[in-house]
């Protein structure tokens, strides 16, 4: 009896580290009351079985193996029945564990929980540990079967932040802070959530990779969602501060919409900030009242509510005209602003009131100015001055700076500086309009079209208007 004990104990213990080969003595089956020992010959070998409990103790590793039972097979030996290996680095509990001494692998199968000294945690159905060697700096970790990875985190002064939580169909872990994701992969961190076929974390630099149909959603206070064909995050202390999406990337706000081929979203107190838009393709940005196209677009946007976007070369504005008033054809006329920069700035207070509004404009922007610069023209329909006449005035003019005033979506003010020019048409009811109200037209009635009017002369002691400087208002 004495001789299987201490054949079984060899056994195992020498899956734990060749370098104990030479300090056998050092761990100890524990006998208990109930231990069944038993030795049979097979195929493969002799193979020894211990029941009724096993308790295994290597005192100058700090180490413990319990378990209902185990066995000893020549290439391998197996912990079975709430089986627990801890080590100063790693406490695993699972249904089954298998210890591989030829190349220091623990295999876990089973109900596996595993726990880092970091209070990291692993759960799944299968894992295995490679412990570390002389040749094998760090340990590591793979696990199969959609496992969870609870990554526990402090902050710089130490005090314990949220946990992300990592579940994928595999994982694989390289020593205590890089993990590797494929399939299906669902980050939770605190206040976003992400998805993809792959990721990869480096929880030393705080850096995450998620690639293959990425999605980044914010999700405390106004959300939004961030897509492309590879986004990367960065933190510090533990607190987003960047995610990059390159390749047909999307943002998805509450206010706006933005796309191009690369976006770069800068988080503030866990609430987007600022974004910066780019690419071949050209930045478009949407929101309820505008469109802006440009070659680059910079979106300041503190808490998350967007104050002025400037559009960088090539810049194109377009919106709907209120038609309170009027009615266009065809209908899907619009306003338009060109220039080498356009830059646009919304009302965050202030809430669109017109008809036509969005259902739901608490958190959508009211545009409140565009002013374009270099190369500026524009186009905009506005409201007759016989109001019985239901087609709009037409107002298109170019000049170096032109500024567009809004208020409820409703051109108010136009403003023009240098190298002026513009044509303003106003509807007068016609021979058509005429037979659509049943009036007959009289010779002679129809009206001219209309002429250029030459500017009044300022009445003595004002300042006439500079030359350079054209004015409209409603």
């Amino acid at each position: 009896m004495r001789a299987i004990v201490a054949v079984l104990a060899f056994a195992v213990l020498s899956a734990i580290g060749p370098e104990l080969g030479a300090q056998q003595t050092q761990c100890t089956l524990v006998q208990q009351p109930t231990t069944r020992l038993t030795v049979d010959s097979t195929a493969e070998g002799q193979v020894a079985f211990v029941g009724g409990g096993v308790l295994i103790r290597c005192p100058a590793r700090g180490i413990t193996l319990r378990g209902d039972s185990a066995e000893e097979h020549p290439d391998r030996d197996v912990m079975i029945g709430r089986a627990v290996y801890d080590e100063p680095r790693l406490h695993v509990t699972a249904d089954f564990l298998n210890y591989f001494p030829s190349n220091e692998r623990v295999v876990a199968s089973g109900h596996v929980h595993g726990r880092l000294p970091s209070g990291s945690t692993l759960d799944g159905p299968q894992a295995e540990w490679l412990r570390v060697t002389p040749s094998r700096p760090r340990q590591q970790m793979r696990a199969i079967g959609r496992p969870t990875i609870t990554i526990v985190e402090q902050d710089s002064a130490g005090r314990p932040a949220p946990p992300t939580t990592v579940i994928a169909n595999n994982v694989f872990m390289d020593g205590d802070s890089l993990i590797y994701g494929g399939g299906q992969v669902v980050i939770t961190r605190p206040n976003i959530g992400a998805t993809a076929d792959s990721a990869f974390i480096d929880e030393a630099h705080e850096t995450m990779r998620l690639l293959r149909n990425p999605t980044v959603t914010g999700t405390q206070g106004r959300p939004y969602k961030l897509t492309g064909d590879m986004i990367d995050l960065f933190s510090h202390n533990r607190k987003l501060e960047r995610v990059l999406s390159r390749s047909n990337a999307t943002a998805l706000s509450d206010s706006m919409t933005l796309s191009a081929d690369t976006i770069d979203l800068r988080v503030r107190n866990e609430a987007l900030d600022h974004a910066y838009a780019w690419g071949p393709s050209r930045a478009h940005a949407v929101s309820p009242t505008q469109t802006l196209v440009a070659d680059s677009l910079d979106v300041d946007m503190p808490g998350q509510k967007v104050e002025r976007v400037l559009a960088i070369r090539n810049a194109f504005a377009q919106g709907k005209p209120d038609t309170t008033h009027f009615k266009l054809e065809p209908p899907d006329t619009t306003d338009w602003l060109k220039g080498d920069t356009i830059t646009a700035h919304f009302d965050t207070l202030a809430r669109d009131t017109t008809a036509r509004a969005p259902k739901d404009t608490s958190n959508a922007p009211t545009i409140r100015q565009l002013v374009a610069s270099g190369h500026a023209s524009a186009l905009y329909h506005m409201t007759p001055s016989d109001t019985t006449i239901h087609r709009p005035a037409i107002n298109h003019v170019t000049a170096r700076i032109i500024t567009i005033d809004f208020k409820n979506r409703q051109v108010t003010t136009v403003s023009t500086v240098d190298s002026v020019f513009g044509i303003f048409l106003e509807p007068r009811a016609d021979s058509t309009a005429r037979r659509a109200k049943g009036q007959p037209q009289k010779p002679g009635t129809a009206k001219p079209s209309p002429r250029p009017v030459t500017p009044k002369r300022p009445p003595a002691g004002e300042t006439p208007t500079s030359p350079s400087t054209h004015e409209e208002r409603r």
